[in-house]
């Protein structure tokens, strides 16, 4: 645990007592104010689970690649399924990186007067060579949505509001889960997994397959590595987080570094996120809180919305720009226009 750059929460503090939880929430607090991302024990994600969906994971990405194909994403109006290697952007360059999108199973909204965020609404694409996808990923989403809301009312208290203050605002989640998988490179140098950004919803709870390292965070000006610690997550806070408490918790960049060949890396970050049409209102932090906050930041290319389903469509469009192009020429142009 030497080589450990980020702070590490032990979940499982919240039901120990009152004391015990306090240290949790004031840990909790200190790790989100002063980095942005901490490890997460004591979730209650059994090493059955976890094993379940690495096998699943690897299971999916060892197909034909016909099969894989059968669901790529450029068939989804809604960004969902099959991403293929290069297939995605972050910061207008490629990432190397293959993965699966899987979002809230609802019907697509057929209304020509709903928002244009609304277009992210609609079904999944399942793989009809791997039926127990689904199953797993269900479970896993589940269990995970559990500790996000938990997090959640941690969070509030800690921030000295009443423990529902995030959850009476959040409605109907609309999270997200990647699948993804970092194929080897060759290159001498460091390429692109994923590009330095900043997570556009409320937090992450990132799982990485045992004993494989690439996520970087970025502290002090600094890139340090955050490997993967058994039994652990990554959790980190998003932007609407950031926004919510006028920038006292932060969004902190980070990036992904792809392994050297032959190596391979499985990652499955869940992104909880509150309904496309929830607003995160900006918390009234006490006093000595509240003069420690920094101010929303304020990046002319990447603003951040108070909807969240603004946020999301922006982050979508940027990153998938065939699947845009696709279905969503229009918007395209209307962004390209103002």
């Amino acid at each position: 645990m030497t080589d450990v750059n980020l702070p590490i929460l032990d979940l499982a503090q919240l039901d120990a007592g009152p004391e015990a939880a306090a240290r949790f929430r004031d840990d909790l607090r200190a790790a989100t104010h002063d980095v942005g991302f901490f490890y997460l024990t004591g979730t209650g994600v059994t090493p059955e689970l976890e094993a379940r969906l690495h096998k699943t994971a690897r299971d999916f990405f060892d197909l034909p690649e016909a099969d894989k194909l059968e669901i790529e994403n450029v068939r989804s109006p809604h960004f969902r399924g099959y991403t293929r290697i290069g297939g995605e952007l972050t910061q207008g360059k490629v990432d190397w990186r293959e993965q699966i999108d899987i979002g809230p199973e609802r019907d697509a909204v057929t209304d020509p007067d709903a928002p244009d965020f609304a277009r992210l609404t609609g079904p999944n694409q399942w793989p009809s060579a791997q039926p127990e996808l689904r199953e797993v990923v269900d479970e896993w989403q589940e269990h995970l949505t559990g500790v996000a809301r938990k997090l959640l009312r941690a969070w509030a208290v800690a921030l000295g509001a009443e423990e529902n203050h995030f959850e009476q605002h959040f409605g109907d989640p609309a999270s997200l889960l990647k699948i993804v998988r970092y194929p080897g490179k060759e290159d001498p140098t460091p390429q692109q997994g994923v590009g330095a950004h900043k997570d556009s919803g409320v937090l992450t709870l990132l799982w990485v397959e045992p004993g494989k390292g690439g996520l970087q965070v970025q502290r002090d000006g600094e890139w340090v590595d955050a490997p993967s610690v058994p039994g652990a997550f990554v959790v980190n806070t998003g932007e609407m987080m950031e926004y919510a408490t006028g920038g006292y918790l932060i969004a902190t960049n980070h990036r992904v570094i792809s392994p050297k060949y032959p190596d391979d890396r499985i990652s499955a970050p869940f992104f909880f996120n509150p309904a496309l049409d929830a607003k995160l209102p900006l918390i009234e932090l006490p006093a000595d809180l509240k003069a420690q906050a920094r101010g929303i930041t304020q990046d002319p290319t990447n603003p951040i919305h108070s909807l969240f389903g603004e946020n999301a469509l922006k982050s979508r469009l940027r990153a998938h720009p065939d699947v845009a192009e696709i279905w969503h020429a229009d918007l395209l142009a209307e962004r390209t226009a103002g």
